[in-house]
């Protein structure tokens, strides 16, 4: 059943493809001089810094341009992915929600347990609800050419979430769009938002940071003498949280 589930979530993202021509589209090509321009603008200390010389490669047989696109898009994505979990963390280890977590009137885990231990505590059901919600976002944010935007890997700009818009016409309403809900950003000058992607790199960088440590402490205690006693030990495996009661087969 669950592997159904998983196999009819892929099929249908195919079904999201628009049938109407896209709209017209800037390609922008992401090189290594644009690497360098964004990396001395985020860190002037550090600068460009490629110990691997990872901005020369050509993943998968691809081109250089797209590699950096993914590179580019891959490291955005990571500092959102771990700001969410920075203050997922902080959050969950000091309130939750009042009213019960199921139907059989289970309330949410403790706080007196870490973030981890309460993710081990929560139903297997809500895991699954919570993992098929994140593979939906990030099947959608794979649709090039929903909005008429190019994907990050053939000239479009990484870091880029399409709106819900063909969504809300072909399946079902949806009030808001994950990037700015609001519309705050689409007046602000080119400028201010070169500035705040700068912004935004730097804070996911911090929180990826952040986060690990977090990790860090809980697992080994004393390992990140900043968070002791604030750390809460935890004797499970922190980067495989599948697995306890949760499986595919």
């Amino acid at each position: 059943m669950k592997l159904a589930l998983f196999s009819t979530l892929l099929a249908a993202a195919s079904a999201f493809a628009p049938n109407a021509a896209p709209k017209a589209s800037t390609a922008l090509h992401e090189t290594k001089a644009d690497l360098k321009t964004i990396a001395e603008k985020s860190n002037p200390i550090v600068k460009f810094y490629d110990p691997l010389s990872l901005s020369d490669a050509e993943f998968w047989g691809d081109s250089n341009e797209a590699t950096i696109g993914f590179l580019r898009h891959a490291e955005i994505k990571h500092g959102r992915v771990a700001m969410f979990a920075f203050v997922g963390y902080c959050v969950q280890s000091n309130v939750h929600w009042p009213w019960p977590m199921t139907t059989a009137g289970e309330s949410f885990p403790s706080t007196d347990l870490s973030p981890e231990a309460q993710w081990d505590a929560i139903p297997e059901a809500a895991k699954w609800q919570i993992l098929i919600v994140i593979s939906f976002l990030e099947l959608w944010g794979e649709q090039a050419g929903a909005d008429g935007v190019k994907h990050y890997m053939r000239g479009g700009k990484p870091g880029v979430f399409p709106s819900f818009d063909l969504f809300r016409q072909t399946v079902h309403p949806v009030p808001f769009n994950l990037y700015d809900p609001f519309g705050l950003s689409k007046n602000r000058s080119a400028e201010k938002k070169e500035k705040g992607l700068i912004t935004e790199l730097n804070n996911g960088r911090l929180a990826q940071i952040g986060i690990m440590g977090f990790l860090a402490a809980d697992k080994v205690p004393g390992s990140v003498p900043a968070l002791n006693g604030i750390a809460i030990p935890y004797d499970g495996d922190v980067m495989a949280p599948f697995t306890a009661h949760y499986h595919l087969f």
